[in-house]
């Protein structure tokens, strides 16, 4: 067994330095029990001094865990603040209080600011040499947020009575759970340990568990029970169903049991802090779990703030509400475009804009939809010339110094710097502003013919006008669109652009209408060898420059096309090849993998490196002035760990 104590699992995987990783993580556990168990009483927590006075919640010692999660001050570069106060930040709509277990980021195991894995809600957890039985070992004491302990009882509820149950999962388990057609075996071992294998190795499991958006393999059983046909008594139940207005049970339990979008606030909860206010609502406020089990080096629980303020507003309204100094802590929504403005309101608000790195692999980029229905444009789409003209067509220098101020970076959609898997060639193949050079390749693909306003013609005798469609989302976009409009027609190509809804863009990407679009670049900028390629193979719907591929994956074959492309079948294989290696084996498979992408242009990248604007109040502490602004791996603030977030006022 590997154990992945304390600060043990790097995202490098299985087989590096396990010796060195058990020895450092015993020693981590070690210091964890002198901190909790041999340091003085710690001062109650001034939010809860009367509830705690009246009997009505227990003192601090006997809410947390028997070892909690003690954070690492010194390799964060923190220092030890004081309780107290709201925090406030903006979100563009309700639904977006999802982002409070986001920034929370508390997972079984996450990753720490230099993207290693280590164990957070899980006191540890054992992996096997081969990387198909992983043990977890909760925290003993560990409470829910009502005081309720959790156990693996809340694991065996979510595999039993949740994941494989027809009513509430008709398709089964989620996909991690699977290694090829095999589910996981799933065994309790005993009250605080539970074990998960396969006959496989599962690269994907650890990865998943540290995700932005968790899978949450654990749920609060005391509380759900109550709402399964399982444990409540068939006449009791559903009367309530029949009062609310339900169709089944099934929903109704569904209906409870939101752990990421946050509609129940009676659902217990391990996250730092509880939301209080139900939908709908203009201004959410999320209070402190009495029972969360990190503390700081000192053994103060944390969080330190007390409560979390979503205020709701309109998002071309949020800029303006950010400068007259109505937030506290504010990414979401802001842009480069809103520093200049913000940097004016600085002195006056007791603000500071800082400016984070961003990781996506390209700030924007193009999908040309190699699987749309037009049989001439897919015959075009394909050839990797016409892919490479048009990228070459692009002025990335004009639309960095028109749009970003010159503090971007022109860029292929990839992997950035700081991953290990960077090479230079990956950002720059085919991206310097060549029009002679593009005019070559396309009259090379014998699109020689043109019309009278100088477009060229496609083999069928139309106009080469390549509608791009937009999910209007993003204004920035548009603006790209109009300056590469501007270069294409240098080289016969006619662009028109298309806003459309989210929803309406997918569905005509899947089923072949969409030509091209152009969207984010990929999350996962920051890849480790032991990161899922999925961005960069063609294995999920969702990516638009191969929607019917990956739907012929992800459906086992029952709908979309194989892929048929050479280069997408050497994918494949190389994608293979990482599902079944080991650590070098991975690495090798990634290589392999980026190196396709770049030669390719299976998506044209356009900017990178787009720094974000973090705007931090003042007296706000051990918020980082530099750091990634990054979905996946990160969940933005979530890697610097707001629950350290002080006031010092």
């Amino acid at each position: 067994m590997n154990p992945i104590n304390v600060p043990a699992f790097s995202a490098g995987w299985f087989n590096r330095s396990r010796n060195k990783l058990a020895r450092t993580g015993l020693g981590a556990m070690m210091l964890a029990g002198i901190i909790s168990l041999g340091s003085p009483a710690q001062a109650e927590i001034p939010y809860f001094k009367d509830a705690v006075s009246k009997g009505e919640l227990p003192p601090m010692a006997e809410r947390l865990p028997e070892h909690p999660k003690v954070i690492d001050f010194t390799a964060e570069n923190k220092e030890i603040g004081k309780y107290g106060g709201d925090l406030v930040t903006i979100m563009g709509r309700s639904r977006d209080i999802r982002m409070a277990v986001v920034y929370a980021y508390t997972r079984l195991i996450g990753y720490d600011e230099d993207l290693n894995l280590k164990p957070d809600i899980l006191e540890s957890l054992d992996v096997n040499d081969a990387g198909n039985e992983f043990t977890l070992h909760i925290r003993k004491g560990h409470k829910w947020s009502d005081g309720e302990p959790f156990t693996a009882e809340d694991f065996r509820y979510f595999w039993e009575d949740i994941v494989n149950n027809d009513e509430l999962f008709p398709v089964g388990p989620p996909r991690f759970l699977f290694v090829g057609d095999e589910p996981a075996t799933f065994e309790v071992l005993d009250e605080y340990t539970v074990r998960y294998s396969w006959s496989q190795p599962n690269p994907f499991f650890l990865t998943e568990l540290a995700a932005t958006r968790p899978p949450f393999i654990y749920r609060p059983a005391h509380y759900l029970k109550q709402f399964h046909e399982n444990y409540r008594d068939a006449a009791e139940l559903d009367a309530i169903v029949k009062e609310r207005g339900l169709r089944s049970w099934a929903v109704l339990h569904t209906d409870k049991d939101r752990p990421y979008r946050l509609e129940n606030i009676e659902r217990p909860s391990l996250e730092p802090w509880l939301v209080r206010t139900e939908e709908p609502s203009d201004r959410f406020i999320f209070e402190r779990n009495p029972y969360y089990h990190r503390v700081d080096p000192d053994g103060n629980q944390l969080p330190y703030i007390d409560r979390m303020i979503f205020n709701i507003s309109n998002a071309k309204l949020v800029p303006a509400k950010v400068g007259a100094g109505e937030v506290d802590l504010q990414s979401r929504i802001l842009s480069l475009q809103d520093y200049t403005f913000l940097k004016q309101s600085e002195p006056q608000q007791n603000f500071k804009v800082n400016l984070w790195d961003v990781g996506y692999g390209a700030y924007a980029a193009l999908y040309p939809n190699l699987t749309c229905s037009d049989p001439v444009w897919r015959k075009l789409l394909r050839d990797v010339r016409f892919r490479r003209a048009l990228s070459l067509a692009i002025n990335r220098t004009e639309i960095n110094r028109v749009m970003f101020f010159g503090l971007a970076t022109p860029t292929n959609n990839t992997v950035l710097p700081k991953s290990p898997l960077f090479k230079p060639e990956y950002r720059e193949s085919y991206i310097k502003f060549d029009v002679k050079k593009a005019n070559a390749l396309l009259d090379e693909v014998g699109l020689t013919k043109r019309n009278d306003d100088g477009i060229r013609l496609m083999p069928d005798g139309r106009p080469l006008e390549i509608i791009v469609e937009t999910m209007g989302e993003n204004p920035e976009h548009d603006d790209m669109l109009e300056l590469i409009s501007d270069s294409w027609k240098q080289i016969g190509v006619k662009l028109f652009v298309k806003g459309l809804q989210r929803e309406v863009l997918r569905n005509r990407a899947y089923s072949g209408e969409t030509v091209m679009s152009i969207f984010n670049g990929v999350d996962s900028g920051l890849a480790t060898p032991a990161t899922v390629p999925a961005e960069f193979v063609p294995i999920q719907q969702d990516s638009l420059q191969w929607p019917k591929w990956g739907q012929y994956f992800q459906t086992n074959g029952e709908a979309g096309e194989a892929p048929d492309l050479p280069a997408a079948k050497e994918l494949m294989e190389l994608y293979g090849k990482w599902v079944k290696g080991n650590d070098a084996a991975r690495k090798e498979a990634w290589q392999g993998i980026l190196d396709i992408n770049a030669e390719n242009m299976f998506s044209i990248g356009l900017i990178g490196n787009v720094p974000q604007p973090v705007v931090v109040r003042n007296d706000l502490r051990n918020v980082p002035e530099k750091g990634i602004h990054s979905w996946e791996p990160g969940a933005f603030f979530g890697i610097y760990r707001p629950d350290t977030f002080w006031w010092d006022r």
